[in-house]
């Protein structure tokens, strides 16, 4: 009853790995090589957090 208001924690985690994959695209549709690894790489990192914050939920 009182979790209903209660925002997901994983939900802001998700936008932002959602907006880093983004920015790594366009990154990559530009030339630049080393952005798009940057960015790939902390949207792995992320991913890898949402899903054992998802794992420690038990979702």
């Amino acid at each position: 009853m009182f979790g209903l208001f209660k925002q997901s924690p994983t939900k802001k985690l998700k936008e932002e790995h959602k907006a880093l994959l983004e920015k790594a695209f366009h990154a990559q549709r530009n030339g630049d090589i080393r952005g798009y690894s940057t960015l790939t790489a902390e949207a792995e990192a992320l991913r890898a957090k949402i899903d054992q914050l998802e794992g420690e939920q038990g979702r």
